[in-house]
């Protein structure tokens, strides 16, 4: 394990365990944590119409700088209290075109995927009709393979259903690929609202705040209506792509 600072992004698509995922970074003492720090950047770049759809628009606007640059510059700089981990959670939809990505690779990027069909089924209760670069596929492909060609390193990817299935595993697993020390705290937390919570935890954060560990998989094979089997059928390909570098726990 490395003693240098590690700063880890955490890349994730919405409906995903990335709110859990946090918390369970955010229970070690050792472990500074940011909550969507490029949603401001997200909301600026939206039309009137589709920025309205985010409860609390505003106020996240007013919570953050809206300059991408600034916020990547703040999350490659020091990391806050010292401390010798900080764990970004990350969405990939947040990522816009108008990035350069070249800072990610001052970062340890790591990637948290699940399966696309479940992904859209939860989606479209919130959205109806989502393209995939609301999921965030196009840019969770775009981030692996910029940091892959930069590096010359795979970045990890982890899946969901790993991390439900076992946690302890998954994460002694991600803890070896991101060179820190696995800590017995990651696997439960205090409910409730947390100091890192970003503006908008009260509109969609109810049951991580009922949540004291991770839930327990189910498998499940949800029904995707016909509109969107086009959708579906592109984020499979992009899942597709990550996939094969997802994290097996031995």
């Amino acid at each position: 394990m490395s003693d240098a600072p590690v700063r880890i992004a955490m890349w994730s698509g919405p409906r995903n365990i990335s709110t859990a995922m946090m918390r369970s970074w955010g229970s070690r003492l050792d472990c500074a944590v940011s909550d969507e720090p490029l949603y401001a950047h997200y909301l600026s770049t939206l039309d009137e119409a589709k920025r309205s759809t985010h409860p609390a628009a505003d106020e996240v606007m007013g919570s953050q700088p809206t300059d991408w640059r600034k916020v990547s510059g703040a999350l490659t700089g020091p990391i806050p209290d010292g401390k010798p981990i900080w764990y970004q959670k990350h969405m990939a939809h947040h990522v816009t075109g108008d990035m350069d990505l070249d800072w990610t690779t001052s970062l340890t990027n790591c990637f948290l995927i699940r399966d696309p069909r479940a992904m859209i089924a939860s989606f479209i209760k919130v959205i109806e009709s989502p393209t995939p670069e609301d999921l965030g596929l196009p840019q969770q492909v775009a981030i692996f393979e910029h940091v892959r060609e930069r590096t010359g390193t795979t970045p990890a990817v982890i899946n969901s259903r790993t991390v439900l299935t076992d946690p302890r595993a998954a994460l002694t697993a991600l803890c070896e690929r991101t060179r820190v020390p696995f800590d017995e705290s990651m696997l439960s937390w205090a409910p409730g609202p947390k100091p890192e919570d970003g503006v908008w935890a009260p509109h969609w954060y109810a049951s991580v705040y009922r949540s004291t560990g991770f839930e327990l998989y189910t498998p499940t094979t949800p029904e995707i209506p016909d509109r969107l089997l086009p959708v579906l059928e592109e984020c499979q390909r992009l899942f597709d792509i990550l996939a094969p570098h997802a994290i097996i726990p031995s």
